[in-house]
Protein backbone atom coordinates (compact mmCIF):
# COMPACT_ATOMS: atom_id res chain seq x y z
CA UNK A 1 0.00 0.00 0.00
CA UNK A 2 2.68 2.13 0.77
CA UNK A 3 4.57 1.69 -2.42
CA UNK A 4 1.14 2.89 -4.33
CA UNK A 5 0.93 5.55 -2.35
CA UNK A 6 4.59 6.83 -3.39
CA UNK A 7 3.82 6.02 -6.53
CA UNK A 8 0.35 8.49 -7.23
CA UNK A 9 2.50 11.08 -5.04
CA UNK A 10 5.30 11.13 -7.52
CA UNK A 11 2.95 11.38 -10.29
CA UNK A 12 0.90 13.93 -9.20
CA UNK A 13 4.27 15.81 -8.97
CA UNK A 14 5.30 15.22 -12.29
CA UNK A 15 2.20 16.35 -13.84
CA UNK A 16 2.43 19.57 -11.59
CA UNK A 17 5.84 20.26 -12.51
CA UNK A 18 5.00 19.91 -16.32
CA UNK A 19 1.89 22.46 -15.45
CA UNK A 20 4.72 24.89 -14.55
CA UNK A 21 5.48 27.94 -16.94
CA UNK A 22 8.80 29.06 -17.34
CA UNK A 23 8.80 31.89 -15.27
CA UNK A 24 7.54 29.88 -12.44
CA UNK A 25 10.51 27.20 -13.01
CA UNK A 26 12.77 29.76 -13.05
CA UNK A 27 11.62 31.50 -9.58
CA UNK A 28 11.69 27.76 -7.71
CA UNK A 29 15.23 27.37 -9.34
CA UNK A 30 16.68 30.28 -8.43
CA UNK A 31 14.67 30.14 -4.79
CA UNK A 32 16.23 26.32 -3.88
CA UNK A 33 19.09 27.46 -5.62
CA UNK A 34 19.54 30.08 -2.64
CA UNK A 35 20.32 32.92 -5.07
CA UNK A 36 18.42 35.35 -2.64
CA UNK A 37 20.88 35.08 -0.22
CA UNK A 38 23.36 36.62 -1.88
CA UNK A 39 21.73 38.89 -4.10
CA UNK A 40 19.15 40.50 -2.13
CA UNK A 41 19.96 43.27 -0.34
CA UNK A 42 19.95 42.06 3.35
CA UNK A 43 19.54 38.67 2.79
CA UNK A 44 23.17 38.13 3.89
CA UNK A 45 22.38 39.65 7.20
CA UNK A 46 18.60 37.56 7.49
CA UNK A 47 16.86 40.10 6.80
CA UNK A 48 16.42 40.64 2.82
CA UNK A 49 14.66 43.47 1.80
CA UNK A 50 11.54 41.69 0.06
CA UNK A 51 10.91 45.06 -2.20
CA UNK A 52 14.15 45.11 -3.47
CA UNK A 53 14.58 41.23 -4.65
CA UNK A 54 17.35 40.08 -6.51
CA UNK A 55 18.48 44.09 -7.04
CA UNK A 56 22.37 43.12 -5.43
CA UNK A 57 23.89 42.70 -2.04
CA UNK A 58 25.02 44.92 0.65
CA UNK A 59 27.39 42.43 1.89
CA UNK A 60 30.19 40.88 0.03
CA UNK A 61 32.01 37.75 -0.28
CA UNK A 62 36.09 38.23 0.41
CA UNK A 63 38.64 35.76 -0.65
CA UNK A 64 42.03 36.71 0.05
CA UNK A 65 43.67 35.49 -3.32
CA UNK A 66 41.18 37.39 -5.40
CA UNK A 67 39.65 40.02 -3.53
CA UNK A 68 35.85 40.75 -2.40
CA UNK A 69 32.80 40.83 -4.69
CA UNK A 70 29.02 41.57 -4.36
CA UNK A 71 26.29 39.77 -5.27
CA UNK A 72 25.33 41.59 -8.28
CA UNK A 73 21.90 42.92 -9.61
CA UNK A 74 19.73 40.86 -11.20
CA UNK A 75 17.00 42.74 -12.07
CA UNK A 76 16.16 43.76 -15.83
CA UNK A 77 17.05 47.48 -14.29
CA UNK A 78 19.13 49.00 -17.71
CA UNK A 79 21.60 50.43 -15.45
CA UNK A 80 22.48 48.30 -13.09
CA UNK A 81 20.90 45.14 -13.61
CA UNK A 82 20.96 42.57 -16.16
CA UNK A 83 18.48 44.86 -18.81
CA UNK A 84 20.79 45.13 -21.32
CA UNK A 85 21.96 41.44 -21.29
CA UNK A 86 20.12 38.68 -23.12
CA UNK A 87 18.57 35.45 -22.53
CA UNK A 88 22.16 34.12 -24.06
CA UNK A 89 24.30 36.26 -21.96
CA UNK A 90 22.11 35.34 -18.59
CA UNK A 91 22.27 31.56 -19.07
CA UNK A 92 26.36 31.84 -19.81
CA UNK A 93 27.26 33.68 -17.15
CA UNK A 94 25.09 31.24 -14.99
CA UNK A 95 26.79 28.06 -15.98
CA UNK A 96 30.50 29.21 -17.31
CA UNK A 97 30.74 32.21 -14.55
CA UNK A 98 31.51 34.36 -17.48
CA UNK A 99 29.83 37.48 -18.08
CA UNK A 100 29.13 39.08 -21.69
CA UNK A 101 32.17 41.53 -21.45
CA UNK A 102 34.36 38.45 -21.01
CA UNK A 103 35.38 39.47 -17.15
CA UNK A 104 35.65 35.82 -15.07
CA UNK A 105 33.12 35.75 -11.51
CA UNK A 106 34.04 34.33 -8.67
CA UNK A 107 33.61 30.55 -7.93
CA UNK A 108 31.40 32.34 -4.58
CA UNK A 109 29.21 32.12 -7.29
CA UNK A 110 28.41 28.07 -7.78
CA UNK A 111 28.75 28.80 -11.84
CA UNK A 112 30.95 24.95 -11.65
CA UNK A 113 27.77 23.20 -9.73
CA UNK A 114 25.42 25.79 -12.12
CA UNK A 115 26.93 24.05 -15.35
CA UNK A 116 25.24 20.98 -14.94
CA UNK A 117 21.70 22.40 -15.61
CA UNK A 118 19.68 21.62 -18.51
CA UNK A 119 19.66 24.53 -20.88
CA UNK A 120 15.76 24.35 -20.54
CA UNK A 121 16.60 25.20 -16.44
CA UNK A 122 19.03 27.65 -17.45
CA UNK A 123 16.65 29.29 -19.63
CA UNK A 124 14.00 29.25 -17.22
CA UNK A 125 16.15 31.04 -14.73
CA UNK A 126 16.64 33.54 -17.26
CA UNK A 127 13.33 34.19 -17.98
CA UNK A 128 12.76 34.45 -13.91
CA UNK A 129 15.05 36.93 -14.00
CA UNK A 130 13.64 38.86 -16.81
CA UNK A 131 10.24 39.01 -15.34
CA UNK A 132 10.88 40.99 -12.19
CA UNK A 133 10.72 44.39 -11.69
CA UNK A 134 13.31 46.49 -12.96
CA UNK A 135 15.23 47.88 -9.81
CA UNK A 136 18.14 50.60 -9.85
CA UNK A 137 20.53 49.74 -7.71
CA UNK A 138 24.26 49.93 -8.10
CA UNK A 139 26.51 47.36 -6.50
CA UNK A 140 30.15 48.16 -6.07
CA UNK A 141 33.48 45.98 -6.63
CA UNK A 142 34.20 43.79 -7.82
CA UNK A 143 37.32 44.71 -5.33
CA UNK A 144 41.03 42.97 -6.79
CA UNK A 145 42.83 41.65 -3.55
CA UNK A 146 44.53 44.12 -1.45
CA UNK A 147 41.96 47.44 -1.81
CA UNK A 148 39.59 48.25 0.77
CA UNK A 149 35.92 47.44 -0.40
CA UNK A 150 33.19 49.60 0.56
CA UNK A 151 31.16 47.40 2.08
CA UNK A 152 31.32 44.85 4.98
CA UNK A 153 32.38 41.43 3.40
CA UNK A 154 32.46 37.63 4.88
CA UNK A 155 36.03 36.55 4.42
CA UNK A 156 36.49 33.07 3.23
CA UNK A 157 39.09 30.63 1.44
CA UNK A 158 38.26 29.06 -1.50
CA UNK A 159 38.96 25.07 -1.10
CA UNK A 160 41.03 23.80 -3.33
CA UNK A 161 41.97 19.94 -3.73
CA UNK A 162 45.06 20.83 -1.90
CA UNK A 163 43.18 22.55 0.86
CA UNK A 164 41.28 19.50 1.36
CA UNK A 165 44.03 17.20 1.36
CA UNK A 166 43.29 15.65 -2.00
CA UNK A 167 45.78 14.66 -4.56
CA UNK A 168 46.00 17.07 -6.93
CA UNK A 169 44.42 16.01 -10.32
CA UNK A 170 47.16 15.05 -12.87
Amino acid sequence: MRALTALVAVLSLAGAARAQTVVERGKYLVTIAGCNDCHTPGGMLGQPDAKRLLAGSDVGFGDPASGVWIGGNLTPDMETGLGKWTTWQIMAAITTGETPEGRKLSEMMPYPAFSHLTPADAAAIAAYLQSLPPVKNAVPGPYKAGEAPAVPYVSAVIPTAQYMGLPRPK
